[in-house]
């Protein structure tokens, strides 16, 4: 067993000292010797030798000497010794060192008082201790301020035992009278907490009697002080309007310290308004006083706590928390950013969003390596502030949209993501948008911000001028026709040819699997015709425009989003234009660009040919523009645009349904006591006392009190650990609490003999470690006894409790064993709901290297009901938009290629409703959530309803530890049978 001391120190096992060489050193007269034997000594009681021969070489040799580093290892050495025998008494040779410790207690060196003060503090025999008592109560009034903070400390520990009180009857009183006279702080400090801990009436009296002194006391007074207001007024909070002076005079304390405990003591005491804010107001100043980033984040939490229950206080504060945005951490800006969109308010929205564009301006200076990730978080924000007060949009839309070229491409989309959305929102801004849009479209350099403005540019230039240019903006970034050239001199010779047939290769056939938007697996197949021709020229540089460069590098999902928008604007061309030549000539030049498209694809100029979803896409655009019909025109022009307003409608629903469901739950019973504060008695109290009477009484008729947790929920963690007929009978209560499990074990002596030496014994299996081990209890007949563990927990990996109760009575002479039933930790203690954006979604999903794949096996024939019970046996959060769900499922595309997600544009549009009922059978969703130890959980549920009503799929597990994917997919395969 390893033994515990105040030192820790290295000790490298592999070359153990032996205990006669550690003797013979011992023994000699080198002082350096005997240190580095004192040293090994130490070190091999650490680790659980013995030694018990060296405890008289050591009496007679060390003992004596005057070195101060020699007595300090004596010190440690006679602190780990075992100093009691089996049965609790003190052994005789330990007699042999009190008198040494007499004469250090008196030395005339102030360092070896010091030092043996510290020792007797850590010391429990009171044999030895009793001698001693007149030595160490003199050293109260030493000299030197060291000696009397050690036997200060000392006074207190002695007094602290079990016959304490009968050792010292008057130390309270002479700790009281030491407090009164003394000067060091830290001596001061150490005789106020021993009065806190041991006399708490003395130290409340002395704290009342110097109350206009506190806040010129010394920063660890200051902090005793608030532990003791903190501890009276829990116990009787009638007495806190007297203590809350005090804390109000020390929030202006120099100590950071300090003023961060009064704010923490001041909101755990008061809900007055005053008190709030003045607490808001401290951490609001420790932010800008504190250069260490911990300390800032700690504040920040402390401060979105604060935003929790008292929001419309800390509104007024939201130009104080945005001053945190100089800080060029990332997650103290993060974190800013978070409190500050739950702040806004009618009043502030200008100021905070001025705040932010100003920090969107500093970003393009690029002197911070990290400023691509800021401005993606500054564009969310402002994306966010946009949506909630539309009236700011114009304010901001014109210069986020400078960024839509940023080489960030994360940060780029977020900006034509907020722009598609805010021209559907704000109509009155839709020219001035499309205008810039057009303007800037050429400095657009990634393929995905491509697609989503070209789909703007199709959908929102209604006048003829926006029309004409929009298609004239894509021409230009198409640079001139045709993509490529072939050489004639190698088409017309017949060596030429027979080369292409030597040089082909016919119906080449690849398979892969593909990840897809949605999280979803999929097997890509591809079969064509590769001829390597070497006479092939590709016309025009790769910087003529951005279209043709993305193009010439194969990616012909945005050829045919080019098609479609070009589709759209020849559409709305012939509505707008009364000339039918010039709607001809567009329509002509837009088949050129589909058709060169076309032949650019299945061309040997590019490694790899079209896909068969986008020629058939782009096929579909020709056949449109040769022969168009009422109802397709339709489909084209305005189906589209009404799924997307009905998209943005469904996820202000989603957002406004998860506020409310963030919403406090409030309890209030009927027979609670509600004080009116208008009967109140006033007289004697403040302002401060009066706000908080009125804020107990409002939470008290609002029912604001919120319970901790339901009385059933409680019931359910109570676990029986032995059977009714053992002789002891004990059940265990968990209470897991992030890194921590504490076990509220209750064991009941169900025999009529006294049970001695009862010992619960613990062991664990998993990332769970037994803090401490239980002692030895006593049981009388029929008695009980409730003892506590603690285990403390590294990782979400399920991990399991087990062990047994050992006892002995008078009658039987051996030890009686009842071997306890397991206590399984479950995941779901660790685990709680989180939300992401898809891009963040897809991005770990591509990252995380551990995966558990799930195959559902369940008796539910219901999609959704089957996704619920999942939710709900997971504790996860369902990223997939509700309304969403089965329209994944109703199109196959979507569920299997992410390039057939264009198809729901043509075919969904007008199928959308029948998707959205129980009419489907695919459904395929994403669900996120986040462990107390920060780790990510993501899971794919893709499954599909058989011909006999049965469901069939996969659920995949994704996370970056192995422990997660593991226990998470052994929870969903123990759950999901259970829908019943």
């Amino acid at each position: 067993m390893e033994k515990s001391c105040s030192l820790l120190i290295h000790f490298d096992k592999g070359t153990p000292a032996l205990a006669n060489e550690i003797k013979e050193a011992l023994e000699g007269n080198d002082v350096p010797a005997k240190i580095d034997a004192m040293k090994k000594a130490v070190m091999l009681l650490l680790n659980g030798e013995t030694l018990p021969q060296l405890f008289i070489t050591i009496i007679r040799y060390v003992l004596p000497s005057e070195d101060h580093t020699i007595q300090k290892l004596l010190l440690l050495y006679l602190e780990i010794i075992e100093k009691t025998d089996s049965k609790g008494r003190v052994l005789p040779e330990m007699i042999l060192i009190c008198q040494n410790l007499r004469n250090n207690l008196q030395h005339p060196n102030e360092y070896l008082r010091g030092v043996t003060l510290r020792f007797l503090c850590r010391l429990n025999e009171v044999d030895i201790i009793e001698p001693l008592i007149p030595s160490i109560m003199s050293n109260l009034e030493h000299r030197h301020p060291f000696v009397r903070r050690y036997a200060i400390l000392a006074v207190m520990s002695i007094y602290k035992l079990p016959q304490g009180e009968q050792l010292l009857v008057d130390a309270p009183e002479k700790i009281e009278n030491v407090l009164t006279t003394e000067q060091d702080p830290s001596a001061k400090r150490n005789a106020f907490l021993m009065l806190f801990q041991c006399a708490q009436e003395r130290a409340i009296n002395y704290l009342l009697t110097h109350v206009d002194r506190v806040s010129d006391w010394g920063e660890l007074l200051q902090m005793v002080v608030l532990d003791l207001i903190r501890k009276v007024c829990r116990t009787n909070k009638a007495e806190k309007g007297r203590y809350i002076k005090i804390i109000i005079s020390l929030l202006t304390a120099p100590s950071a310290a300090v003023t961060y405990e009064c704010a923490g003591t001041l909101v755990s005491l008061s809900s007055a308004p005053t008190a709030i804010r003045a607490a808001a107001n401290t951490y609001c100043q420790l932010l800008q006083s504190q250069s260490d980033n911990n300390v800032k984040l700690i504040v920040l939490d402390r401060l979105n706590e604060l935003k929790s229950s008292h929001k419309d206080i800390m509104v007024d504060m939201i130009m104080d928390v945005l001053r945190v945005l100089s800080s060029p951490n990332l997650d103290i800006r993060r974190k800013t950013l978070d409190i500050v969109l739950e702040l806004i308010t009618p009043r502030n929205i200008n100021e905070v969003v001025l705040t932010l564009k100003k920090e969107v301006v500093k970003t393009q200076s690029g002197e911070l390596e990290k400023n691509g990730e800021y401005r993606q978080m500054l564009i969310q924000a402002i994306h966010s502030c946009a949506i909630k007060f539309p009236e700011v949009a114009s304010t901001v839309v014109h210069l986020l949209m400078d960024f839509l070229g940023d080489n960030n491409v994360a940060s780029a989309i977020d900006v034509v993501v907020f722009v598609r959305e805010i021209i559907e929102t704000n109509p009155k801004l839709r020219v001035s948008i499309v205008t810039r849009l057009l303007d800037t479209f050429y400095q657009i350099r990634a393929a995905r911000v491509c697609s989503c403005a070209l789909w703007i540019i199709g959908e929102y230039c209604l006048s003829l001028s926006e029309v004409e240019s929009g298609i004239a903006t894509i021409k230009q970034c198409l640079g001139d026709l045709p993509f490529y050239s072939v050489s004639e001199e190698s088409e017309a010779t017949d060596s030429s040819k027979k080369t292409q047939q030597a040089n082909s290769i016919t119906t080449v056939s690849s398979r892969r699997p593909a990840i897809l938007a949605d999280g979803t697996y999929a097997t890509q197949s591809a079969a064509s015709e590769t001829v390597f021709s070497p006479a092939t020229v590709v016309q025009g540089s790769l910087t003529t425009g951005n279209l043709r460069s993305l193009l010439l590098t194969g990616d012909f999902f945005l050829g045919a989003v080019v098609a479609c928008t070009l589709t759209k604007l020849i559409l709305r061309l012939e509505e707008v234009q009364p000339s039918k030549i010039e709607v001809n000539k567009a329509t002509t030049n837009a088949l050129l660009i589909m058709v060169s498209m076309l032949q650019l694809g299945q061309s040997s100029v590019l490694p790899h040919p079209i896909d068969n979803d986008s020629y058939d896409r782009i096929v579909l655009c020709i056949r449109l523009l040769c022969n168009t019909g009422d109802e397709v025109r339709q489909i084209w022009l305005s189906s589209c645009r009404e799924s997307f307003v009905k998209m943005l409608s469904d996820k202000q629903l989603r957002e406004t349904e998860e506020i409310k469901a963030k919403a406090q739950t409030s309890f209030s019973q009927p027979d609670d006591l509600i004080d009116f504060y208008h009967l109140k008695s006033r007289r004697g109290m403040s302002q401060l006392e009066l706000e908080d009477a009125v804020q107990d009484d409002l939470k008290r008729a609002t029912g604001e009190f919120v319970k901790d947790e339901n009385d059933a929920n409680k019931l359910n963690r109570v676990l029986q650990l032995t059977g009714f007929s053992d002789p002891v009978y004990a059940e265990a209560f968990v209470t897991v609490h992030h890194y921590d499990i504490v076990l509220d074990v209750t064991v009941i002596n169900r025999t009529k003999e006294t049970l001695q030496n009862l010992c619960l014994e613990l062991a664990t299996m998993g990332d769970l470690k037994l803090v401490e081990r239980p002692q030895n209890y006593t049981l009388a007949p029929e008695s009980s006894k409730q003892i506590k563990a603690n285990i403390k927990v590294s990782s979400t990996e399920t991990g399991v409790i087990f062990g047994n109760i050992v006892y002995e009575t008078s009658n039987v002479l051996e030890r009686t064993v009842v071997v306890l039933n397991d206590i399984h930790i479950d995941i779901m203690d660790y685990i709680s709901p989180a939300v992401c954006s898809d891009a963040a979604f897809r991005t770990m999903w591509a990252e995380f290297e551990w995966e558990n794949k799930v195959a559902v096996n369940t008796v539910i024939q219901d999609e959704k009901e089957f996704l619920d019970h999942i939710i709900k046996s997971t504790n996860m959060k369902c990223l997939t938009a509700p309304p969403y769900l089965k329209r994944l499922g109703s199109l196959w595309g979507v569920v299997t290629r992410r390039s057939r997600v264009r198809v729901v544009e043509t075919t969904s549009c007008r199928n959308a409703g029948s998707a959205l009922e129980d009419e489907c059978g695919f459904l395929a969703a994403n669900l996120y959530a986040k462990s107390a130890f920060g780790e990510d959980a993501l899971v794919n549920l893709s499954i599909e309803k058989q011909s006999d009503g049965k469901l069939s799929g996969y659920i995949r597990i994704r996370s970056k530890t192995q422990g997660i994917a593991l226990s998470l997919g052994d929870k969903i395969t123990l759950k999901q049978k259970g829908g019943s």
